[in-house]
């Protein structure tokens, strides 16, 4: 049986975590919110799963990853479902839980990069709060990019493996995770991430290394990726961005 993954349609956002994850493990699922309503899809299908109108219990928001009975919500929460279940998780226990808190921490970055362009609330435009997001944009630029960027350096350099992982010896979901979160990052501030690239040449090849895996270049290559846009976490807007 099939996984059902629910996330917004018309973004990559937070739903392409799971999505990367569960395309490298090579499991079956349908992306239920890109499915016509005729096939059960539709975002009116996962506004029914949010409303409780479906008998299981309801998750607050997407994504969210149902599997018969069971509801699992929260990007890195599924992320360490679909990895752990399908191998794509270190094996020892130490490493299994430091691979989850690589996973929240990843969160804990992405939301981050979203709070630089909504600093002063999501129900606001972003033109309604760009003086805030010029100031927010610019201690993200300078302080806290270098802070996480490094801390994933310093774990690629530290992992006893000398795998080229972030942990263990073979690519896991928090590879994946920050795999996706550096794509977003090079879309949303190109220029910065350009000057701070000579500084962590690890993540770069980690980088390079994900995207090479085949079931994830076959993915990167196919309809189903979708590109970034101006709707969802990670948005390019030129003001916000400095070498």
């Amino acid at each position: 049986m099939a996984y059902d993954l629910y996330y917004w349609p018309m973004i990559p956002g937070r739903g392409e975590y799971p999505r990367l994850v569960l395309e490298a493990a090579g499991v079956a699922y349908r992306d239920v919110a890109r499915l016509p309503e005729s096939e059960g899809g539709g975002i009116a299908a996962m506004q029914a799963f949010i409303g409780g109108k479906t008998g299981h219990l309801p998750p607050f928001a997407p994504p969210f990853l149902v599997d018969g009975d069971l509801v699992v919500s929260q990007a890195a929460e599924i992320c360490i479902l679909v990895g752990e279940r399908h191998g794509l998780a270190p094996k020892g226990e130490a490493e299994r839980l430091f691979a989850r808190s690589i996973a929240l921490t990843t969160a804990d970055l992405v939301a981050e990069a979203h709070d630089v362009h909504h600093p002063l609330g999501v129900g606001l435009y972003y033109e309604d709060q760009t003086d805030a997001a010029r100031e927010r944009a610019l201690g993200f630029r300078e302080e806290r990019l270098p802070k996480f960027l490094g801390w994933y350096e310093r774990i690629l350099t530290r992992n006893p493996a000398g795998s080229g992982y972030l942990v263990g010896d073979a690519m896991s979901y928090a590879d994946l995770g920050v795999f996706q979160t550096m794509a977003g990052l090079r879309y949303a501030f190109p220029r910065r991430m350009k000057t701070l690239a000579p500084d962590y040449p690890r993540i770069a090849a980690l980088v390079e290394r994900v995207a090479a895996a085949p079931r994830i270049a076959a993915y990167l290559a196919s309809d189903r990726r979708m590109a970034f846009n101006e709707d969802g976490i990670f948005r390019h807007y030129p003001e916000l961005d400095a070498d």
